[in-house]
């Protein structure tokens, strides 16, 4: 079990938004990039290199236990996990997690869509943090998946939520394929096997079916941190077409 009480938790995560200048992912893989191993942990790392193993104390709920902030969750979540790749402690306060949240929400509790959240990022830091760039995956490609996540230390995604999710979330089960709700939800992933992901969310890890992933998930994307031209990241990813590319769109 995750508690012994019944915490809230929150959902806000809007339909895709698609804009046909978004890069993507495939176009940068090189045809030398081997292929991915069959499991990886990319908190197994981070654990070791700020020797910290509490999910809840490096990706805490971030307000999303009564905001619909989960993008800006999942983003907060995914700055503490490239850091701590390269050995560097950052957690996003939750009072920062917020006031972002409701900067760009125009200040209601309204949820947002992952697009906007990752635009903004792109050209502004966050919590002093700034990408190069986010590409868009194709979710149903679990190859593509897993290598983003043993390249760049996770895939942020937003999924239709089913109706068991918080029940599974609760009882600690992976999540499982259900009928689907109308609401959504963001998380970053950090982790694959054969029989699943594992993802951050509501200040734990989760596991979750593959089968879930391509019932539920309708978006995915490799954020790029500024360390992932230094070693440690990617070796099979062409940096040079990507920031050609970026040139142009800037244009």
């Amino acid at each position: 079990m995750k508690s012994a009480q019944t915490p809230t938790f929150r959902f806000g995560k809007h339909p895709p938004k698609v804009d046909y200048r978004t890069l993507r992912l495939t176009t940068y893989l090189k045809s030398s990039l081997a292929a991915p191993p069959a499991s990886f942990d990319v908190l197994a790392q981070v654990y070791k290199n700020l020797g910290i193993c509490d999910p809840a104390v490096l990706f805490p709920m971030d307000g999303n236990d009564k905001l619909g902030d989960c993008t800006i969750a999942a983003l907060a979540h995914a700055i503490t996990t490239y850091k701590g790749m390269v050995g560097k402690k950052v957690i996003m306060p939750v009072s920062a997690a917020e006031k972002l949240y409701f900067h760009l929400t125009g200040g209601v509790d309204s949820g947002m869509n992952e697009l906007d959240v990752l635009n903004y990022w792109r050209q502004n830091s966050v919590d002093g943090e700034e990408i190069l760039a986010y590409a868009t995956i194709n979710p149903k490609n679990h190859t593509h998946v897993m290598q983003a996540i043993q390249m760049f230390g996770g895939v942020y995604l937003g999924f239709q939520v089913q109706e068991n999710a918080q029940q599974e979330f609760q009882n600690g089960q992976p999540w499982t394929p259900g009928p689907l709700t109308n609401d959504g939800h963001a998380v970053y992933a950090v982790a694959y096997d054969a029989s699943g992901l594992t993802v951050l969310t509501w200040g734990s890890t989760q596991k979750a079916t593959w089968a879930w992933w391509d019932e539920c998930v309708d978006e995915a994307y490799a954020i790029l941190p500024q360390d992932a031209e230094k070693s440690g990241f990617s070796t099979g990813f062409n940096f040079a077409q990507l920031k050609a590319d970026l040139g142009d769109v800037a244009s």
